[in-house]
């Protein structure tokens, strides 16, 4: 069971898009459901009707989810009892530290508050305790990957100081909660991998499977992202627009296909979906496909 989770901080560009179909031709393969999750959580980066733009841009692709939209501002309650959950068993710590003295830490926090133990009415984030060991998994693209979370990143947080849980905490739960089992998705969301199997270690969840797929970059070499103002997908030009996103996974679909009806394009895609041509591919540029 796969699953695809963007944040309605805006219509969906081509980068997303791609991640959209991948995982969709992931689950698809493998005769399994494919969920769609709405990342609401961080309330100011929401823009108004992204979220019903996403539903329509999918459709009009044709990717088409099972069962209904899950949007994880509705299950606020679940998050707050995993984290009293983790502070009962003394895994969380309040951080008070300010933004002006972390950026003039080192990158990894340095655990300036981790002796602390009640919490304050002071403003305060909740970090949770990492441990000196390596954590490994082996992703499907990118090999075995091992990382030291103490190390390489620090305590980390689950719950902000503006009281909005944490991507990490709030992914892991939903996963859970979903029976999500493979997920797949951006390059660039290799180092939470890591973070999120420790929680669910923490929790007691199994892990899951991972597929980061490569990143679409433009000619800077930076991914195409809302950040860098990239373009919303025309939905007018659904079937040349998903030929060129299977071009960019590798998928070699055979010239006809560019003009077929979006069934046929996906129903191509789903039994010719062969995730070793992305091995070890960390960026693809969509100017050499365009």
């Amino acid at each position: 069971m796969g699953r695809f989770a963007p944040s309605p901080t805006g219509p969906l560009h081509l980068g997303s898009l791609y991640t959209a179909l991948a995982s969709y031709l992931d689950a698809r393969q493998h005769n399994g459901l494919w969920l769609l999750r709405i990342d609401d959580l961080d309330t100011p980066r929401n823009t108004p009707g992204a979220s019903d733009e996403i539903l329509n841009c999918l459709q009009s692709f044709g990717l088409h989810w099972d069962g209904e939209v899950y949007y994880q501002s509705q299950h606020l309650d679940q998050y707050e009892q995993t984290v009293a959950e983790l502070q009962n068993r003394h895994e969380l710590y309040p951080c008070t530290c300010s933004r002006s003295l972390l950026a003039n830490s080192p990158l990894i926090y340095p655990g300036y508050c981790r002796a602390k133990t009640e919490l304050t009415n002071t403003p305060h984030s909740l970090r949770v305790k990492t441990a000196d060991i390596s954590t490994r998994f082996v992703d499907d693209l990118q090999g075995e990957i091992s990382q030291n979370l103490a190390s390489e990143h620090g305590d980390f947080i689950v719950k902000r100081k503006d009281g909005i849980i944490a991507y990490q905490l709030a992914c892991v739960v939903d996963d859970h909660r979903q029976k999500v089992s493979r997920v797949v998705r951006g390059y660039d969301l290799l180092d939470s991998t890591a973070k999120q199997l420790y929680l669910q270690h923490l929790l007691g969840y199994p892990s899951l499977q991972y597929m980061h797929i490569p990143l679409i970059v433009d000619h800077r070499g930076n991914k195409l992202s809302k950040q860098t103002r990239a373009e919303a997908v025309n939905s007018h030009q659904a079937g040349p627009t998903l030929f060129l996103l299977l071009t960019l996974l590798k998928q070699n679909p055979p010239p006809d296909l560019r003009l077929a009806a979006i069934d046929s394009i996906l129903e191509w895609a789903i039994e010719h979906w062969q995730t070793e041509r992305l091995t070890n591919t960390q960026t693809v540029s969509a100017l050499q496909h365009n």
